[in-house]
């Protein structure tokens, strides 16, 4: 008994036409990787409105900055920088003593950021990657002081600053922040998915000891959650207010306190109080020109890992 071939068929008769093949596939092909999405005139319009949003409170700074006192208070108030800017400049730098006051606070932000990045990379570490007794309990107790107000610890860290011997000096407001549950927490869940147990296990059977581990394996992962964490320590402890108001002196102030000085008379000059936080705003404009590149790289490295 033969079969006929499903190619031949009957005299006289047409082939049957074959099934269409569906479409999904290559529509997909299309929108796949390769092709770029663009967006329409929505997606523009809103970028622009949150650009504007975002420059507008600097454009301000130097606008008020650059006018004076009766002007900036007039209705409406003026939106076209003056010409008394550099007066302005002049009068803040030498009424709240800034060069100080802006170096003081470059060694308590630049202090505090590396010794985060530290401290807080390896005790990420630690808690992602290593096996001891009592770590799920050392890590909820991390993350519960992430709970407890800043203010209750206010009156026990003053007297324990003036027990030591530091009231009134930078290492007041440096050792206290030297570590944060923030950074401990953060470091801990970027390096339990991006860093892989096998590399670590394959450093170990080279021989390499803990210490050479982090320097050679984790720390280039981390590299790029280190670079997050560090502009985000850093701009906090520019722009911390409170605790370097009642540890230090007037007389060697940090930055946000020297700009409190110049709004604390009766009648401030707000011409001058935008003058100075102008002046206080260009170096964390200039850490973010120069390091920005590297920062967006590490953001984006991590991103690519993921």
């Amino acid at each position: 008994m033969t079969t006929a071939s499903p190619t031949k068929t009957a005299p006289g008769l047409a082939p049957a036409p074959l099934p269409a093949t569906p479409r999904k596939g290559r529509a997909r092909l299309r929108l796949g990787a390769g092709r770029q999405l663009r967006g329409g005139p929505f997606t523009y319009a809103a970028l622009v409105v949150v650009g504007l949003g975002s420059v507008f409170p600097l454009y301000w700074t130097l606008v008020a900055a650059s006018h004076d006192q009766q002007r900036v208070l007039d209705s409406p108030p003026p939106l076209v920088p003056g010409g008394r800017l550099w007066s302005n400049l002049q009068a803040a730098w030498d009424q709240a003593h800034l060069g100080k006051a802006i170096v003081n606070s470059v060694i308590v932000a630049g202090c505090i950021t590396a010794a985060t990045l530290f401290f807080c990379t390896l005790a990420g570490y630690a808690f992602a990657k290593m096996r001891f007794r009592g770590r799920g309990v050392l890590m909820t107790a991390v993350i519960a002081t992430l709970t407890i107000p800043p203010q209750l610890s206010v009156v026990p860290l003053f007297m324990m600053m003036s027990d030591i011997g530091w009231s009134g000096k930078l290492e007041s407001v440096v050792f206290p922040t030297l570590v944060g549950a923030f950074g401990v927490f953060f470091m801990r869940q970027y390096l339990l998915e991006a860093l892989p147990y096998e590399l670590i296990e394959a450093a170990k059977v080279d021989g390499a000891s803990n210490i050479r581990i982090v320097w050679n394996v984790v720390l280039p992962v981390a590299r790029p959650a280190m670079m997050v964490l560090g502009m985000l320590t850093f701009v906090q402890a520019w722009n911390d207010f409170f605790w370097p108001f009642l540890a230090l002196n007037q007389q060697d102030p940090t930055i946000q306190v020297a700009l409190g000085q110049l709004s604390a008379s009766y009648t401030p000059d707000q011409s001058i109080v935008m003058a100075g936080a102008l002046i206080s705003t260009l170096p964390l404009l200039l850490v973010f020109v120069v390091f920005g590149k590297q920062i967006v790289g590490g953001i984006m490295a991590g991103a690519v890992k993921g």
